[in-house]
């Protein structure tokens, strides 16, 4: 049904300069390595497609996909560039990605066997990255089988492994003791590798390592939540968030001293106010947790929002001010202004701001570009 709304009840703007400030900016910082941008989870909630492209545009070397059927998508809109895919269940078809020249990631030797059974289909060698765990106790061949699958993967004829790889526990909480745990780990993981006769890249830093660890930065960096401005340390960096989050303003009305607003009445006005009425709710990914416990930025300043949130709407204490039905309110942006942040939202209920963007892509909210 186009055409029945004037605007769009709620919009996510993506900044795509500011996304591309953020990858030169962090490109920059590994002059050594280069830079692969990850775009999985629909890139973090900003769309992979159009984020791959302005990442690209702006330097990034590689793209990192969590699932084939990602990696696959990014082919299809036209991207060249090299990408790893690295988790996908067992009975996944990787011939097409093989195909496609994806670069697949490979845990055990079963993981890569099936990789080689495909590059057999698809009648050319497969291209790994072979993942050992350092720590994380997630993904990752275990240390002790390590040995098997590096001296497995040198002797299969279909099968070119391209680098070694792992991923950190605690890059965010600068000077853990156990990144060094894990970076010697890996420094293990690779002499073994080269033992086996292979000659692999190296790769291990996130966005936290790429910002605080340049020793582990080795031939490829990895940033994730970096490249859309937000910061995992407490280092200063030059980041610019690339989402925002807003709506307007959908009816005003005047309430008396005394009268409680939303569900459960759990607010109660001091004095006669102004209340307006923004039609966004957690169903468009404003949680419930808020309730009572944010603002939005609305007619020049910060303004909370008064009673809980619904799934379809919040309301917002106004005073005595009068905003007019149809102007902006911003329920989050970069911050520069004032308004609420990612960060706040995340910091407020107990969360990250990752979890925060990434369940920004929701059925009645608009996504758009500038």
């Amino acid at each position: 049904m186009s055409g029945v709304m004037a605007a769009p009840r709620a919009e996510v703007v993506i900044d795509l300069d500011n996304l591309r400030h953020n990858v030169a900016h962090l490109d920059a910082l590994a002059p050594g390595a280069g830079t692969m941008a990850v775009v999985k989870a629909d890139g973090y909630g900003h769309g992979a497609v159009e984020v791959a492209r302005a990442a690209v545009q702006a330097g990034a070397a590689w793209l990192g996909s969590c699932s084939l059927d990602e990696a696959l998508r990014l082919r299809a809109a036209g991207l060249t560039a090299p990408i790893l895919a690295w988790l996908d269940p067992p009975g996944t078809d990787y011939a097409p990605g093989v195909e496609q020249g994806i670069d697949l990631s490979a845990s055990s030797p079963r993981q890569l066997d099936d990789i080689a059974d495909a590059a057999t289909r698809a009648g050319r060698t497969a291209r790994v990255h072979l993942k050992v765990d350092t720590g994380l106790s997630r993904g990752g061949c275990p240390p002790a089988d390590w040995p098997e699958l590096v001296e497995k993967a040198a002797r299969t004829p279909n099968v070119r492994v391209h680098a070694v790889w792992s991923h950190l526990a605690v890059a965010d909480e600068v000077g853990h003791p156990a990144t060094d745990a894990q970076a010697a780990r890996f420094d293990d993981a690779f002499r073994e590798a080269r033992a086996a006769g292979l000659d692999p890249l190296r790769h291990l830093a996130n966005s936290a390592a790429l910002l605080t660890r340049p020793d582990l930065h080795f031939d490829l960096v990895r940033p994730g939540i970096a490249v859309y401005g937000l910061n995992p340390v407490p280092v200063p960096a030059d980041l610019r968030p690339v989402m925002a989050f807003r709506s307007s303003v959908a009816l005003t009305k005047r309430i008396a001293v005394g009268e409680s607003v939303s569900y459960g009445m759990t607010w109660t006005a001091k004095s006669d106010t102004t209340l307006a009425l923004v039609p966004v709710g957690y169903a468009d990914g404003v949680p419930r947790a808020l309730s009572n416990r944010m603002h939005v930025w609305l007619g020049g300043r910060r303004r909370p929002v008064v009673g809980r949130v619904c799934m379809d709407q919040v309301v917002v204490d106004c005073g005595d001010d009068r905003p007019a039905e149809g102007d902006e309110v911003v329920l989050f942006g970069t911050g520069e202004r004032g308004e609420p942040t990612v960060r706040e939202w995340a910091d407020t209920t107990g969360t990250i701001d990752y979890e925060i963007v990434t369940g920004m892509y929701r059925p009645r909210v608009t996504r758009v570009y500038r």
